[in-house]
């Protein structure tokens, strides 16, 4: 999940989802067994303020690679369930089911209230969609975002799958959505500013014509869901903080086909371009380390849906 930031410009246009996306019937949320340690909020829905360090101990990071790979695992299995006629609900009990089997609790869940295990995002949702008993269409692309909690962190990672057969302009977005992402990444090492982040991504986007939403950033993660750490995926030139060997944030770029700014559904989660227009987005979670960065949202054998799916 991101966080709320402020708005901007808009991009090229490109026609309206048709239809545009409808909420269905949502679900009571799914029970979690007393033996899997849960976060803070699990309970009163509230994380509180952030308290804890942006630098990771080595303990922490270790189990930040445990808990990434559980969550890269859960996207995986998430992705390929994706088809026409599958309901979002649906995926959120896959989810659910699998995150459980690996002792781990779903982060999304109760989180400020969340309903459900995962979020779905689909066509002109941004992000925070609520699963529902809404059927996937075919040309539809969805992005699922898993956020694990194991070992006392939390492992964040998300993808946008196409639906069936989708329209090359859509294809295009989530191409250019992920290749945006991993341009960030290659900009993360110590010393680096925080605002290069940002440029890489606003760079890739505008060879595209593609929007860069404000509105939604990236975070600091570990021990708590959302740090202190604010990742904007847009050029910010007075961000100069430098990063540090032992940071864990994700980078989460979210771009569109048109204007960037976005409207809340009255569920006060799901985000929705102002224009219908749609948008894809990518997430990984990672550590910066002595001579670069190492991603923690990996499988045991080095796989992500992103480099599956999404390329």
């Amino acid at each position: 999940m991101a966080k709320r930031k402020r708005k901007g410009g808009t991009a090229v246009l490109a026609p309206p989802s048709d239809p545009p996306v409808m909420a269905g019937l949502v679900g009571p949320p799914r029970t979690v067994p007393a033996g899997i340690a849960r976060p803070p909020y699990a309970l009163s829905g509230e994380p509180g303020p952030s308290v804890s360090d942006v630098v990771r101990t080595p303990d922490e990071i270790d189990a930040m690679r445990r808990a990434g790979a559980a969550a890269a695992e859960v996207l995986l299995i998430a992705g390929s369930l994706v088809a026409p006629g599958v309901t979002t609900d649906s995926i959120d009990a896959r989810v659910h089911e699998e995150a459980l089997a690996r002792n781990a609790y779903p982060s999304p869940l109760n989180y400020r209230g969340f309903p459900k295990s995962v979020c779905t995002s689909i066509n002109e949702v941004i992000c925070h969609g609520i699963p529902d008993s809404r059927q996937l269409r075919d040309g539809d692309i969805i992005n699922i975002d898993v956020t694990l909690f194991l070992d006392g962190v939390h492992g964040d990672t998300s993808c946008t799958f196409l639906v069936g057969d989708v329209d090359d302009v859509s294809t295009m977005l989530v191409r250019e959505t992920r290749t945006s992402l991993y341009d960030a990444i290659d900009t993360v090492r110590p010393g680096a500013p925080f605002n290069a982040i940002g440029k890489a991504i606003e760079t890739h986007a505008k060879k595209f014509g593609l929007g860069v939403v404000r509105d939604f950033i990236g975070h600091g993660v570990g021990t708590e869901f959302h740090s202190n750490l604010q990742i904007p995926h847009y050029y910010h030139p007075r961000l100069t903080r430098k990063m540090e060997q032992g940071m864990s944030f994700t980078i989460e770029p979210m771009l569109t086909l048109g204007a960037i700014e976005c409207n809340i559904w009255d569920d006060d989660w799901t985000a929705v371009t102002v224009d219908g227009r749609r948008t894809a987005q990518f997430e990984h979670t990672m550590v910066v380390i002595d001579d670069g960065v190492e991603l923690t949202t990996l499988t045991g054998s080095g796989e992500c849906a992103a480099d599956i799916y999404g390329s």
